[in-house]
């Protein structure tokens, strides 16, 4: 097995650096996004980007801190206010759009989107 197999995601995007600049490129394309942005509007959004940057680095195999609820608690709020596959769609495109502008490996940024795909059941509370 290479090297660079046997590093998680996390290390192989950046770790850290890359990690909090992607949290920052990517809610600055959310909130300018009229489909999803009116979902943040009372959200503390240093809050939820630190938040935010500790579940994908928890899920991309960094350093786990996150101590947030699940996704199913997390998002039952959003659900209630209409949250559907249009806006799962959306975020993840931003999400795709932001690692591509970082220059991250299309293999890796496929596999970030998978792990995103694979919550949308629980974010969408299903």
């Amino acid at each position: 097995m290479t090297e660079a197999a046997m590093k998680s995601v996390y290390e192989q995007i950046g770790g850290e650096p890359a990690m909090a600049a992607a949290v920052d490129v990517f809610y600055r394309k959310v909130l300018s996004d009229d489909r999803i942005s009116h979902f943040f509007e009372d959200v503390d959004m240093e809050r939820q980007a630190a938040k935010q940057k500790a579940f994908l680095t928890m899920v991309t195999g960094g350093p786990s801190r996150y101590s947030g609820r699940d996704m199913r608690a997390g998002h039952a709020h959003l659900v209630a206010q209409g949250l559907n596959d249009m806006h799962f769609d959306a975020v993840a495109g931003h999400l795709k759009e932001t690692l591509e502008e970082l220059g991250v490996p299309a293999p890796l940024v496929a596999r970030v989107l998978t792990i995103a795909e694979s919550a949308r059941a629980d974010v969408l509370n299903r």
